[in-house]
């Protein structure tokens, strides 16, 4: 491993410009800067839903969801280094696998559901909603700046595989989803 951080704070952004790994220095605001800062926020918040799993004894959805993390710092890393391509296909291959695997478990989706239950399937929504947060502001940059490789697909597959692990771990809870329920008609 090559670059490592010894010094935390630079004050080279203190104006509101960062510096991206090729170099170009960019306001804080621009669109690659808030994807970067929304996979990271997905980011922390699986660490969170990694944690509960952990408490929970959830291996097999530890399994499948640990390596998102890694791959969502691969992710940020090619946005911070437009040259740099870490995805392949083959990862979101895998988010496939689990996601056929675990839905022929569940079943067909039969109503639309809350996030809800536990804290736990709660917080799986939570990372699903941001997963589709980071879509979103990738979805943003590319239209500014073409993305290469395979970040956009393995971001919005990441997402349904988080709707799906929501689903598995209020099954593996034995707490029934929460149905969504229209308003009464006026």
């Amino acid at each position: 491993m090559g670059f490592r951080l010894s010094k935390i704070y630079t004050r080279t952004g203190d104006k509101g410009e960062t510096g991206l790994g090729d170099g170009r220095r960019v306001p804080k605001d621009h669109p690659r800067i808030e994807a970067i800062g929304e996979v990271d926020t997905l980011n922390s918040q699986l660490g969170l839903l990694l944690a509960g799993l952990a408490s929970e004894q959830l291996e097999e959805l530890i399994e499948v969801l640990a390596p998102c993390q890694h791959r969502l710092f691969d992710l940020g890393g090619e946005l911070a280094m437009p040259s740099y391509q870490a995805l392949d296909k083959a990862e979101i291959e895998r988010l496939e696998a689990a996601i056929d695997v675990w839905n022929e478990e569940l079943g067909p989706l039969e109503n639309f559901i809350l996030p809800g239950g536990s804290a736990l399937v709660a917080q799986a929504h939570v990372c699903r909603s941001l997963a589709r947060s980071a879509e979103r502001r990738c979805q943003q940059l590319n239209a500014v700046e073409p993305l290469e490789g395979f970040g956009l697909a393995y971001i919005n597959r990441l997402s349904d595989l988080l709707f799906v692990a929501a689903r598995l771990i209020a099954r593996r809870q034995g707490i029934g989803e929460i149905l969504w329920q229209a308003a009464a008609k006026p």
